[in-house]
């Protein structure tokens, strides 16, 4: 494993995306549990990807545009419908009483659906975790899934920050209703805009 692998994937680990913003969105609307269920399920929504990638199954996505474009606008339509859920106040940043409202169940679904849809992230991989295997390694099989494991390792403890965070701020945001309607619009807008971003997007 070498310095370059870590650092790249911290860059892209830390870089906000729809994980990010669902772990975040748990954080705020239901505490630090339901943060650390979000970050779980994240998390678990990567190992489909990862999985692909060691396979060689990734390719299909990279080589049949059916297979992208079904997986694509699946993803797609989910985040759009995150976005206006999200708007609706029933969705990622629903603020429950009880921050328990919601099952570690709900949660981590929607945390895994969100990842597990987003073909992109295969690609990702596919092309990702090659390059830090040499040709002549011994057991490039091995390899790839500690570098996996690791990669997941950095996701559950980046996105544990990201959540802890949310959660240590949630009073202060429930006390501020119109700070809390500006968030709920500012997380539909940018669930809306990763659609967007997903849908303009080729092999």
């Amino acid at each position: 494993m070498t310095l370059d692998f870590l650092i790249t994937s911290l860059i892209v680990i830390v870089s906000p995306g729809t994980g990010v913003l669902f772990t975040l969105a748990a954080g705020l609307s239901r505490g630090a549990r339901a943060s650390v269920v979000a970050t779980f399920g994240c998390t678990l929504g990567i190992v489909p990807h990862m999985a692909a990638a060691v396979l060689g199954l990734a390719a299909l996505l990279h080589t049949s545009a059916l297979a992208f474009q079904v997986l694509k606008w699946l993803g797609v339509a989910y985040l759009l419908w995150m976005a206006w859920s999200t708007l609706r106040e029933g969705g990622a940043l629903r603020v429950d009483d009880q921050v328990d409202a919601r099952t570690d169940l709900q949660v981590t679904v929607h945390a895994v659906l969100i990842n597990i849809l987003n073909p992109k992230l295969s690609i990702f991989f596919f092309a990702f975790l090659p390059q830090f295997v040499r040709a002549d390694e011994a057991g490039p099989l091995a390899l790839m899934l500690t570098l996996s494991a690791v990669f997941m390792a950095l996701t559950f403890v980046v996105f544990t920050g990201y959540g802890l965070f949310a959660a240590a701020v949630r009073r202060q945001v429930l006390a501020r209703p119109a700070v809390l309607t500006w968030l709920r619009r500012a997380f539909a807008g940018a669930f809306a805009a990763l659609g967007a971003r997903l849908a303009l997007s080729e092999r």
